[in-house]
């Protein structure tokens, strides 16, 4: 193992090794016993109950799902279970609008409306808090997040820009993993699963810390096999990791305090090279606390340290501290404000190889920022305005403004309308201002430039949500969104390298997404998803780009999805998804659909048994390639057996 996993691995050890202890210490000096074990969730929620799913991620505070003012999905954690789905990235199908794109054993392009190519950099991720795209190219390394899917309470999915509140790379949306609280998760938790593309196990425990507190840990183990070429050939790209972690939560009158942490040591083979080596972890703590009046104080701070080796390419080690504070009150009647104030600092290292390197090698970059956003009641309980806006200075291009406008309405109950006018941005990363491409020649082929400018997005949006008593909710969203200085390839006069990365593409899309939910009887559910994306890109005065854009746009036209879940006396559960995607256009690949049933059974009170289908109507299919030989995704079959104690 390299010396840099070793010490990203040891620093993070150690934190979440303390923080593992300490709750199993406190419990034994309180003496308090395990909570008794909750069972899982038998009955399907109503659809007047789906509406009134709290959410976090439109206003950063709760409200009511039915009441947001944007184009939000939630995944429940009921959903990924009974929709067969066996990893993080498979989860993100069940939202509308969101195309996820599998390109090999370890890479996946996930984003709303637009720009899902192999590096999307559009989407702001996060888990319980904390933002795990990375800065080296503004994506998100799919392969190193992971959870155990039991713990996961639900997944909230904003389509549009949220830059407003959630800052720089939310152009298009923003995906926030939000785990169950530890006095949800209390007792022994075993699963154990396997089948010919995937094995995996985890282990959790969950007890009370006296009567305050809760708190879990656990361990998961997965091994994901190669996936093949057309031909059916071996891609030789297994995926193997472990990972651990643990999760803590206090509460003490108006105050509540959690403290979370996770490591994770992997490697993913490739069919050109030797193995990549990944490993990382983080820590987390968050304080809340709600005055007498109402108002609300939040202060959040976390570590996160993370490690890759691709051989052949680079390795780069990043060491991230974020802190952030957050208050939310009411100065006026009418008024609901909620403003703060963040810094984060993040240092990478890189090391050279062969055919590519980094210019410098190192760099540390601080982001700070400032926010403020009033939810205005116009006409309580009918219209509310949100007008607010982030302020953010990083050290590529220095101050950057993105501000939202909001309109509610709600004219009789059950029925909403809303509409937005947001600007966002995604700042420059390393690739684009300090990569240095030479492949197999002597010379830079490829560089970014310094001058990199931050890529911005003004969209428009508007959105219907109806819900019709406790039998089906529907919604609708049109949007059309105006993106300028995107990234283009500038060859270089007169030979033509290197190709430097610059900001002459500009782009308009427009869409339609549609999604439904139908309950025809108390032990059936039917969940429906249709989106329609169209992209004009163009170049601007002066750009050279031999691709035209087409490698910022490779995004199917239509994407529909179907479910319909099945509860049968004796706990017995029957499940099936279909999903269908439109053909790609750069590089052209055909549009596929696939099916996945889900079978579950519980035959003894501790016990359940899932067998899962997946890919069931092809032998293998394709769903994203940058490769000259693309890898094809094959048909599955995946059995768990689930033990609670």
């Amino acid at each position: 193992m390299p010396a840099s996993m070793r010490t990203v691995l040891g620093r993070v050890a150690v934190l979440v090794g303390l923080l593992g202890l300490a709750p199993v210490a406190a419990a034994a000096q309180e003496g308090g016993p395990p909570l008794a074990p909750t069972p899982p969730p038998q009955q399907r929620l109503t659809i007047d109950d789906l509406l009134k799913i709290d959410v976090t991620s439109a206003s950063k505070h709760a409200e009511p799902v039915g009441e947001a003012a944007a184009a939000i999905s939630i995944i429940r954690q009921d959903d990924i279970r009974r929709a067969g789905i066996t990893t993080l990235p498979d989860a993100l199908r069940l939202a509308t609008g969101v195309d996820v794109a599998q390109f090999d054993g370890r890479t996946w392009g996930i984003s709303a409306r637009g720009f899902d190519i192999s590096t999307a950099n559009k989407m702001v991720v996060l888990i319980d808090g904390r933002s795990v795209y990375t800065p080296l190219f503004s994506g998100v390394s799919w392969d190193v997040q992971d959870l155990v899917l039991d713990d996961i309470d639900r997944i909230e999915v904003i389509r549009g820009p949220g830059g407003a509140l959630w800052g720089a790379n939310a152009m298009n949306g923003v995906i926030n993993i939000i785990t169950k609280r530890p006095s949800d998760t209390s007792g022994l938790l075993v699963e154990v699963g396997g089948g010919n593309d995937l094995n995996q196990a985890a282990i959790r425990y969950g007890a009370a810390l006296g009567s305050k507190g809760a708190y879990r840990v656990y361990g998961k183990y997965r091994d994901r096999g190669p996936q093949v070429f057309k031909n059916g050939d071996s891609a030789h790209d297994p995926l193997r990791s472990g990972q651990v972690g643990t999760r803590a939560d206090f509460a003490s009158g108006r105050t509540a305090f959690t403290l979370e942490g996770d490591a994770y040591l992997g490697r993913i083979g490739s069919f050109d090279r030797p193995d990549t080596d990944v490993a990382g972890g983080n820590i987390l703590s968050r304080l809340t606390h709600t005055s007498t009046s109402g108002n609300q104080l939040q202060v959040q701070w976390y570590y996160d340290g993370t490690s890759r080796t691709v051989p052949r390419q680079f390795a780069e080690r990043r060491d991230t501290i974020d802190a952030d504070l957050q208050y939310r009150f009411s100065p006026l009647a009418r008024h609901d404000v909620t403003a703060g104030a963040g810094v984060d600092v993040t240092r990478s290292r890189t090391t050279p190889s062969s055919v590519l390197f980094f210019d410098p090698a190192n760099r540390t970059s601080p982001l700070f920022n400032v926010f403020a956003q009033d939810i205005v009641a116009l006409a309580p309980q009918r219209l509310y305005l949100t007008v607010g806006s982030k302020v953010e200075h990083n050290d590529y291009t220095g101050m950057e403004y993105q501000p939202t406008l909001r309109l509610r309405w709600t004219p009789v109950s059950e029925h909403t309308l809303w509409g937005a006018v947001s600007r966002a941005v995604r700042m420059p990363t390393r690739f684009d201002t300090d990569l240095r491409f030479t492949g197999t020649a002597p010379i830079v082929v490829l560089r970014g430039d310094p001058a990199f400018a931050s890529e911005t997005v003004v969209a428009h949006e508007v959105g219907y949500r109806q819900g019709v008593g406790r039998f089906a909710a529907f919604s609708v969203t049109a949007f059309e969104n105006d993106y300028d200085h995107l990234r283009s390839q500038e060859p270089t006069a007169p030979v033509g390298v290197p190709i430097v990365l610059s900001n002459l593409l500009a782009a308009r899309t427009a869409g339609v997404e549609l999604g439904a939910n139908i309950q025809p009887a108390k032990h059936w559910e039917i969940q429906g998803a249709y989106s329609f994306l169209s992209e004009r890109f163009q170049l601007k005065p002066g750009s050279h780009d031999p691709t035209a854009g087409s490698s910022e746009a490779n995004d199917p036209a239509h994407e529909f999805s179907f479910r319909s879940f099945v509860t049968l006396p004796r706990h017995t559960e029957i499940d099936a998804t279909v999903r269908s995607i439109g053909s790609l256009p750069h590089p052209a690949i055909p549009g596929y659909t696939e099916l996945t049933l889900h079978l579950g059974l519980r035959p003894a009170p501790h016990t359940e048994i899932a067998v899962i289908g997946q890919n069931l109507l092809h032998p293998q299919h394709q769903e994203g390639s940058t490769l000259a030989n693309p890898e094809e995704f094959v048909r599955s079959i995946f059995a768990q057996i689930t033990w609670r104690f």
